[in-house]
């Protein structure tokens, strides 16, 4: 867990996606998360994050639906939602906390 903290705790936006790799809506996400990525450059970090391999976290965070998106910066939750989302959409999300 102190990794996490170690993650979120920066002055950039952090765009957390909780996924499986057997859940539809969660692998439909990964190239929409690369396109966000390459779009907002070294604005914001995305990282992707297994449930499966961390479970403690999840349960933590209470990580229902899958995927959940969750933007962290400073260490403060900024959003969070589950469910698939575009591109565009979540470019514009994460740059409301730039």
């Amino acid at each position: 867990m102190s990794k996490f903290g170690e993650l979120i705790d920066v002055n950039i936006p952090v765009l957390l996606d909780f996924f499986t790799e057997w859940n539809e809506q969660s692998t439909a996400m990964h190239p929409v998360l690369r396109d966000v990525a390459a779009a907002l450059g070294d604005k914001a970090k995305v990282i992707k994050i297994d449930v499966d391999k961390n479970q403690e976290l999840s349960e933590a965070l209470r990580v229902k639906g899958l995927p959940t998106l969750i933007i962290y910066k400073n260490g403060e939750m900024k959003w969070r939602q589950s469910g698939e989302q575009d591109a565009n959409t979540l470019i514009g999300i994460v740059q409301q906390f730039i």
